[in-house]
């Protein structure tokens, strides 16, 4: 990763984690607000908005978890997504309803904003992970009995057998100066090489 590659993924971490911490404070703020104002006191009642925000990011870590292992994740992530956000937007709106419907939207705001900036940190991350290394396939080498014509037709048709294009044995008697038998045997090795390298970049 270059220094710019990495000015911009910590630069984009900080901001969003930013946005993140003042939306889960007003967020929190708002929902302890509905809470008190609905019979819960004490403890209970500051800890009662952690259970929304918690369903969020148990959530989100799950499906962090299921995108890094490549598997997919199970309904129930998805579904405890969408509860988490309805169940904070609803706890905001509410906040904020006692002001009219201006004061309902404002109070609303935290909770997007909330989602969103965690979804966005959570991209970052998942971008961030290495790839698992793909395992080394080892390319076919010519036979000695070649004396180093192998290597020369594959370094000649590079390009062609890239495209997966094998030369003809007439081609490969003219450009290397072959005779019959040992232009088949060329061509075979070329073969066996396209073979190997397009079952590479298959898998």
């Amino acid at each position: 990763m270059s220094r710019a590659d990495r000015a911009i993924r910590y630069s984009t971490i900080a901001a969003v984690s930013l946005v993140a911490l003042v939306a889960a404070f007003v967020s929190y703020r708002h929902a302890l607000q509905v809470v008190r104002a609905h019979g819960e006191s004490g403890a209970l009642a500051l800890a009662y908005p952690l259970t929304i925000d918690g369903l969020i990011y148990a959530a989100s870590m799950v499906l962090l978890n299921a995108a890094r292992q490549g598997t997919r994740a199970h309904w129930l992530a998805y579904a405890a997504l969408g509860l988490g956000i309805s169940a904070t937007l609803a706890a905001n709106v509410a906040a904020g309803l006692s002001y009219g419907p201006a004061g309902a939207l404002v109070a609303s705001w935290p909770a997007p904003a909330l989602v969103i900036s965690y979804e966005l940190l959570m991209l970052v991350i998942r971008s961030s992970a290495s790839p698992a290394p793909a395992p080394d396939t080892p390319v076919p080498q010519p036979p000695a009995a070649l004396n180093g014509h192998g290597h020369a037709a594959a370094q000649r048709y590079a390009a062609e057998l890239a495209r997966g294009e094998i030369p003809g044995i007439r081609r490969i008697r003219r450009d290397l100066h072959l005779g019959q038998p040992r232009a088949q045997q060329v061509r075979e090795y070329l073969t066996v090489l396209t073979d190997s390298t397009t079952s590479t970049e298959g898998g």
